[in-house]
């Protein structure tokens, strides 16, 4: 049975602003230049696509990858507005790979994050990228978390996840010897990976297939074709016109975005629906030093309260050794504000005047309040922290990295928990898929997510 799949109506027409779809870090071309090639990649044309994808994070490349590998005659472009891909949300999570424990049985979000962990899984394999299969313990600390840890696994088995056992005290223990808790699930599928390396081996794999990357591409206007250049059809065969904040313009016929932080924007942007507007909510990690890291040996995740989208402060291993402890869910006062005092008018104004946030906040203050505190006081974090492993301190600890969740909310206060796709009306609209929401896990679901959207693209486009 296909997934259904949630569209918000609008009429697509010209429109105009200043930004992309995101996401970027790391190596990159120079200024102005293609993506380099993989091995044996042919270059398409930098000036008109059959298919052009808005945003180079995971879920753009796995997308422009899966269009690329089902119909290879078509020519596909990826416009990424910094000067690297993977930046934003892929470069600064995790780097989890979720078992799809915690989403509601039948899901779209359970279907994807089950699917898409096997995949992430075989595709590390193949392509030789290196992951921890470290597995995962989510602790019951208090009496009152045990009916919620049991709901949880009840959750667990009826989404078929791998493996996994509720465990007592005593094999507690035996997995974490520094972890306290009266009941755990023990989630041995879970596991970690560097996920800009998976984004720049979707980049490689879509190269190599034929596919062009341009980088330092900030869309600023989406419209359609006015009149074709002289002895050119390319106002007929590519009738939609993508131009950037220099002036450079690409054609296409059919356009994909995929702008995580900027989702709402570049819809608006194309003149379709602008609901739901994204909310960035900033979490910031702290660090274990060095020498505490026996500590902690694989995932520890508290019982998560199901009111919330956030799963907690927790303990996560990384790829190089390192220990994250959290994050923190804060609002970002920036959509791209990684440091506690970035700040954007622009972004603050959007999101309190068009956004449901003042509702979300009267309905949910004083979580609110406690995770503000909590961002300003290390002690507090810590506090949390020590109910799980009682031996860290503050000492033991420094601040650490920060990422930006892209969190779409309606005008009503609701968190938008499961993925939405847009599409408008008119010719314009009819040519354009807008992916509105890919919420946590969308690294872990990105292959599955990518196929999805193949599927719907083909069927959309008729391809």
């Amino acid at each position: 049975m296909a997934p259904a799949l949630r569209y918000l109506g609008g009429a697509c027409a010209r429109a105009r602003g200043g930004f992309s779809g995101a996401l970027a870090w790391g190596w990159g071309p120079a200024p102005g230049a293609p993506w380099p090639l993989g091995r044996g990649g042919r270059r398409a044309s930098t000036s008109s696509f059959d298919v052009v994808i808005v945003g180079g994070g995971i879920v753009g490349l796995a997308s422009a990858r899966a269009l690329i590998l089902r119909h290879p005659a078509l020519s596909i472009g990826v416009l990424e507005k910094e000067k690297d891909l993977a930046v934003h949300q892929t470069g600064h999570n995790s780097g989890v790979i979720h078992s799809g424990i915690y989403y509601k049985p039948e899901s779209l979000k359970a279907r994807l994050c089950v699917q898409g962990a096997a995949l992430i899984y075989e595709y590390c394999n193949q392509k030789g990228i290196s992951y921890k299969q470290c597995g995962k313990l989510i602790v019951a600390v208090e009496q009152e978390e045990i009916p919620r840890l049991q709901a949880l696994y009840e959750r667990g088995l009826q989404n078929g996840v791998q493996g996994l056992r509720l465990i007592q005290p005593e094999d507690i223990k035996k997995k974490e010897p520094y972890c306290r808790g009266l009941m755990a699930i023990d989630c041995p599928y879970t596991g970690i990976v560097d996920y800009r390396q998976v984004a720049l081996s979707f980049a490689q794999d879509f190269q190599e297939a034929g596919g062009s990357v341009l980088t330092n591409f900030e869309v600023k206007e989406i419209e359609k074709a006015k009149e074709s250049p002289s002895r050119s059809k390319d106002g007929v065969t590519y009738p939609i016109v993508i131009r950037n904040t220099k002036g450079e313009e690409v054609r296409c016929q059919y356009v994909v975005t995929c702008a995580g932080l900027y989702s709402d924007r570049i819809s608006e942007l194309s003149g379709c629906n602008p609901d739901p507007r994204i909310v960035p909510f900033r979490g910031d990690y702290l660090v274990l030093k060095p020498e505490k890291r026996y500590l902690v040996k694989g995932n520890i995740y508290p019982v998560p309260d199901s009111r919330f989208p956030f799963l907690g402060v927790h303990f996560t291993p990384r790829m190089d050794g390192s220990i994250w402890l959290g994050p923190n869910a804060v609002l970002a006062l920036k959509r791209e504000g990684y440091r506690p005092f970035d700040f954007s008018a622009r972004d603050v104004m959007d999101v309190i005047i068009k956004s449901g946030l003042i509702k979300l906040v009267f309905q949910n203050f004083s979580y609110g309040v406690n995770e503000m505190y909590k961002a300003l006081f290390l002690s507090a974090t810590v506090k949390h922290l020590q109910k799980f492993i009682p031996e860290i301190t503050v000492s033991d600890i420094h601040r650490g990295p920060a990422g930006v969740r892209a969190q779409a909310l309606d005008r009503a206060g609701n968190l938008v928990e499961d993925f939405v796709f847009d599409g408008g009306v008119g010719d314009m609209g009819n040519r354009i898929l807008h992916v509105r929401n890919a919420p946590s896990p969308a690294a872990t679901s990105s292959l599955a997510i990518s196929g999805m959207i193949a599927d719907e693209v083909q069927q959309r486009f008729n391809l």
